[in-house]
């Protein structure tokens, strides 16, 4: 709303100049224009559409490769980035995508060491990527690795939704883990899950913060983050040490032998949850 009433204000005041310094038809229009032109940049900025980023490239789908990877009519290889797969994605993502013609958008468009190009993929003239589509309908999990924080709460908001809903993967009480059941959760190493839980303690050992959920610090479930990591947080806001004694909801990829353990390498891996909140249902 900032923005609307600041591009109110400034064609106020060109209104203004208008009255005061058009002595000529030409001068009238001239400056007719400059609103016509300014409202348009203003209309935009303030409406905005999240992950609208830099075009970096468009073609057609001729195959999905895998549960997140298709392949263009052109043979570039591309790879949704920001969602990690779930048992519905590859047929959801066949009937979105095959055939259709698509636009590419990222902040670059290096491929990865298998050749793919990461992307936020849209259909047509449609401004909802794939991704969002895909999470609205609960056929995806927001894997939290695009930091632009607009796109990154667009998709998260699209996730929350099929929660809530209880959409596609978020049918099953067991998509969102217990943290006070570590054995559930290592049953899924090598898996990228979210868990939700208590935390019990926060510790610091060398340059790893842990956060514990179980008060048995071998067996029980842990988020770890490295010290590298801290200014991020400090810059979102949040104290490590805050949050002893706090629900959270974390995803990533489970690790560890003994215990389950999820590394921490991006703050959006994190969302404070409150005191009494159900579980799997916040946004």
């Amino acid at each position: 709303m900032m923005g609307c009433e600041e591009a109110s204000s400034r064609l106020a005041t060109l209104e203004l100049r208008l009255t005061r310094n058009a002595t000529s038809p030409g001068a009238v229009t001239r400056l007719l224009h400059l609103i016509v032109a300014f409202l348009f940049v203003a209309g935009r900025t303030a409406f905005a559409v999240p992950c609208q980023f830099e075009t970096q490239g468009e073609g057609r789908a001729a195959a999905i490769v895998d549960a997140r990877s298709v392949r263009l009519d052109d043979g570039r290889e591309v790879r949704l980035t920001g969602i990690e797969p779930t048992t519905t994605t590859k047929p959801a993502l066949t009937a979105l995508l095959v055939g259709r013609k698509v636009t590419l958008r990222s902040t670059d468009d290096t491929p990865d060491r298998y050749g793919r190009q990461a992307a936020l993929v849209f259909v047509g003239e449609d401004d909802t990527s794939v991704q969002a589509a895909l999470l609205a309908r609960g056929d995806a999990i927001v894997s939290a690795e695009i930091t632009d924080r607009d796109c990154a709460a667009a998709l998260m908001a699209s996730e929350a939704e099929a929660r809530r809903e209880k959409k596609g993967n978020w049918a099953d009480p067991s998509a969102i883990k217990n943290a006070e059941s570590p054995d559930d959760i290592l049953a899924g190493i090598g898996r990228f899950m979210v868990v939700e839980g208590k935390v019990l303690s926060v510790r610091q050992a060398g340059a790893v913060t842990y956060l514990n959920f179980g008060r048995n610090w071998t067996r029980g479930f842990a988020v770890t983050i490295s010290r590298r990591m801290l200014p991020a947080f400090e810059s979102a806001g949040i104290s490590l040490k805050s949050l002893e004694n706090r629900r959270i909801r974390v995803r990533g990829w489970v690790e560890g032998n003994t215990g389950p353990r999820i590394d921490v390498l991006r703050v959006g891996q994190v969302e404070l949850l409150g005191a009494i909140e159900p579980t799997g249902v916040r946004p």
